[in-house]
């Protein structure tokens, strides 16, 4: 099968395109034959090394971690999925690999995919949405008439957010991006949309929760925006920026330390603060693509790649430009 591989960690380039055997499919998994992927901020910092003291491959290594497809075969203890089945799923780290033609996953980590939804629109919301689910429902604990800022409103994750927080009954959706993508964070459910270039969102008060996507100086002024009781979900750490400054081992260390360190600020000002991450859950994304065949959920796509031009996608997404996500189509 074809699949995008770094032999070494670098540029966009180190992504290559070659042939290597299919991956076998375990008494747990289903096999999937790829559609389409996508590309998350997380794939551009493990390829360039940004990550390698928490995420350790043996080189050469195959990306991606969205991925929809058909179930081309299932292993012997999978029950809820047959062959022909279109699905999504957003596997683990350890089982990265969507950049390819097939890929093996857990059954646990699988749904199915919306009927509604094209395969590459599918293949855009698996790992943002269960990191919006994360942060919002599960630790922000996001309810009726609540308010809730999400920073960057067009991106990957904030896209999602902000359809999200609307479902979950926040009376205020705040978000923050530039000016050419007001009118996107408008029509997605946001009740206010800060233009950063022209307002300063540190003038608010008084909100239960902030989905932090930026850190650093941002993630420390949302403690001030905050009501007493109310939470920080942040859904960055710093690990490629002290990957930079420190190393890959001492990076983590050091990331590691402040997110403990802001943490126990939070505490002592009366909020909460944790680093979200998404779970490579099957039950909750069923949830998600149920809200999506709903309609409750949209995707947002930029730029659709062919897999050929992994590279060029990376390149595109590293950017920060992007509307939403970047596909790549495998088929």
């Amino acid at each position: 099968m074809l699949a995008a591989r770094i032999h070494a960690y670098g540029p966009p380039e180190v992504l290559q395109v070659e042939q290597i055997e299919p991956p076998p499919c375990g008494p747990r998994d289903v096999l999937i034959e790829v559609h389409a992927s996508s590309v998350n901020p997380v794939d551009f910092k493990i390829r360039a090394g940004l990550q390698r003291g928490v995420i350790r491959y043996r080189l050469p290594w195959t990306l991606g971690l969205d991925v929809s497809g058909v179930v081309k075969e299932v292993g012997e203890r999978v029950t809820e999925f047959r062959v022909g089945d279109e699905v999504v799923s957003s596997p683990t780290h350890r089982r990265a690999g969507t950049y390819a033609e097939y890929v093996a996953v857990d059954a646990a980590q699988v749904a199915k995919k919306p009927a509604r939804l094209t395969h590459g629109e599918a293949a855009s919301l698996p790992l943002v949405s269960l990191t919006a689910w994360e942060a919002l429902a599960r630790y922000g604990r996001l309810g009726v008439g609540q308010r809730v800022l999400i920073q960057a409103g067009s991106g990957g994750v904030g896209s999602v957010a902000i359809q999200l927080a609307r479902h979950l009954g926040a009376s205020e959706v705040i978000t923050t991006t530039s000016t050419r993508n007001v009118a996107l964070c408008e029509s997605l459910g946001a009740t206010r949309v800060i233009d950063y270039t022209q307002e300063d969102y540190r003038e608010l008060s008084g909100l239960d929760l902030v989905l932090d996507a930026l850190g650093g100086e941002h993630q420390r002024a949302a403690l001030s925006i905050l009501r007493r009781g109310g939470a920080v979900a942040s859904i960055v750490a710093g690990i490629p920026e002290a990957t930079q400054a420190y190393g890959p081992n001492l990076g983590v260390l050091v990331a590691g330390l402040k997110l403990l360190a802001f943490s126990l600020g939070a505490r002592l000002r009366g909020r909460r603060s944790a680093n979200v991450m998404r779970r490579s859950d099957g039950e909750t994304l069923s949830r998600l693509c149920q809200l999506a065949e709903e309609g409750v959920l949209r995707p947002v796509i930029d730029r659709e790649f062919a897999l050929a031009d992994i590279a060029a996608a990376h390149r595109y997404a590293e950017t920060g430009r992007a509307r939403g996500k970047v596909v790549i189509a495998v088929r």
